[in-house]
């Protein structure tokens, strides 16, 4: 089923989203006393977000929000009570209870997407290859923790905010970036750790938001550029230029090599002009972060439904965030092509449970702290709303980490929950865009691709409205709908695309959050 949340005859004060729901949810703190259906009256006090009982619910009866389980009572709960962590649980299901009794219905909702008759166009960068961008930096990338230093040095030199002087001749360059990383050495030198991040690497070497790239290593770390490039088919050239400190003779000659060398490349990179491309060059990164009880009921599907206006238009979109698709997996395997991408997503939930299992771990200590206190409970619940970013289209395929992405349409991509591992993954896979929904108020960026946040609620949008960019809660406060949201959020990717700042951009976020998976042991 697609999780287009929509509000019923609930009163005013609630909102209900499924008839086989047995909850409600709170459209702003309630006080005991409210009345939340006929006869159903709150016990106590509800914060905004938070679901309510809309009948008795025995201790071990499963609970629903979206027409899904999201869990188990763990108390009884009477109709009118506050559900949340003090009597609802993921239980059992994470021992396979669900699992085993899941429907997957392979493929049965697959659905072909009707392509519009005249497809959106940008202002987009041309590249030689063919490639279309959506920005235009240089970038500084580093083969080991060691060289991260040298790295920043040369970045500062053309940073704007410090050296004007610097960038004043080339307008049409974008900025100069060091993304930086705290691993490669310490690590099996055939194992899938150090392959990971130099798949991560070399997606971002070859991206192309980046006109060139620098590539410095200290020397005789384990992730040796020479291994790298070869791995990874990378052409070394002006355009991608790599050195080490120990090669070249030290920090100061090091820094003083890659400021000259970029001087070298500026004027070229300038030389660009952005021409109307078609919306079928986007590549979308599909993300969210700071997730609250609104999430799955504004932003998400209201950018289910801008990707499918993408996808239409010829363009693409990748969902991540493995642990964040736990309990809902089952939604995608229905909207999958064949068995052969079905079951590769559910080879990778299997991974991860397994991964879990074997650490001591959960995968329900995701939600976060911050999901919890804004009306999330289990992961099932805030699965089940994540999955609706992705909207109703085809799954065409599944990637590895940080894997390019091959067709045109809806992939997924295994990563972790943590937003900023997961987004650089789906940059190193393609992606040229990101679309970033929040209910707490993450504050993100990610060079060389501009990230478009999304506000849950109303609520955030005033408070902290110089992160934000589009306000959702206008789905919820009765001001638009879903159709008209969705619309509203694919025209601003194609303006953010076509060289219109985004907040996090305005505020310089984006080179701190380069932060590929470390999956290995460290020794």
């Amino acid at each position: 089923m697609a999780l287009i949340a929509q509000a019923s005859d609930a009163p005013a004060s609630v909102i209900r989203l499924h008839e086989r729901d047995d909850v409600v949810i709170a459209r702003q703190p309630l006080p005991a006393g409210t009345e939340v259906s006929p006869g159903v009256v709150l016990s106590t006090a509800v914060p905004a977000a938070h679901k309510i009982a809309l009948r008795p619910i025995g201790v071990g009866e499963t609970i629903r929000r979206y027409g899904q389980i999201i869990g188990i009572a763990t108390a009884d709960i009477a109709a009118g009570d506050h559900v949340h962590v003090h009597n609802l649980s993921i239980g059992q299901l994470e021992d396979g209870a669900e699992g085993a009794a899941k429907d997957y219905a392979i493929g049965s909702e697959v659905r072909p997407v009707a392509p519009v008759a005249e497809p959106a166009t940008f202002m987009g960068i041309p590249r030689p290859d063919g490639r279309v961008a959506t920005r235009n930096y240089i970038g500084i990338l580093t083969s080991v923790n060691c060289s991260a230093t040298v790295a920043h040095a040369i970045a500062d030199h053309f940073r704007r905010d410090v050296h004007p002087q610097a960038m004043a001749p080339y307008p049409n360059v974008d900025g100069v970036v060091a993304l930086t990383h705290g691993v490669g050495c310490a690590v099996a030198a055939d194992g899938e750790a150090l392959a990971m991040l130099q798949r991560t690497l070399a997606g971002y070497a070859r991206h192309v938001n980046f006109a060139a790239v620098l590539v410095i290593g200290l020397g005789c770390e384990t992730n040796q550029i020479e291994a790298l490039i070869d791995s990874q088919g990378l052409q070394p050239g002006p355009r991608l230029y790599p050195y080490t400190i120990q090669q070249i003779g030290g920090t100061t000659r090091a820094i003083a090599e890659g400021i000259h060398h970029i001087e070298g490349l500026l004027a070229e990179a300038n030389q660009v002009e952005r021409v109307p491309c078609g919306a079928e060059h986007l590549r979308v990164a599909l993300q969210c972060g700071g997730s609250d009880g609104y999430s799955g009921i504004t932003a998400n599907p209201a950018l289910g439904a801008a990707v499918d206006r993408l996808i239409a238009h010829g363009g693409s979109a990748v969902l991540a965030e493995t642990p964040e698709i736990y309990g809902a997996e089952h939604l995608l395997t229905r909207r999958a092509i064949n068995p052969a991408v079905a079951d590769k997503l559910i080879a990778r939930i299997h991974w991860w449970e397994t991964y879990c299992r074997v650490r001591g771990a959960s995968l329900d200590n995701n939600p976060s702290a911050g999901n919890k206190a804004g009306g999330l409970t289990t992961i099932l619940e805030k699965s089940l709303g994540a999955v609706a970013k992705a909207g109703t289209v085809p799954l065409i395929e599944v990637l590895e980490y940080a894997e390019p992405m091959r067709e045109r349409g809806l992939a997924f991509m295994d990563s972790p929950g943590f937003d900023p591992v997961s987004v650089t993954g789906q940059v190193a896979s393609g992606c040229n865009l990101i679309a970033f929904t929040t209910g707490r108020g993450s504050a993100f960026g990610c060079a060389p691709v501009p990230s478009l946040k999304l506000a849950t609620n109303s609520t955030l949008w005033q408070r902290q409205r110089d992160d934000m960019d589009i306000n959702c809660g206008t789905l919820v406060d009765g001001e638009t709908d879903l159709d008209t949201l969705g619309e509203e959020i694919f025209q601003r990717l194609l303006t953010l695309a076509s060289g219109e700042p985004s907040q996090s951009e305005r505020h310089g976020y984006g080179q701190q959050e380069f932060v590929p998976w470390q999956i290995g042991v460290i020794t």
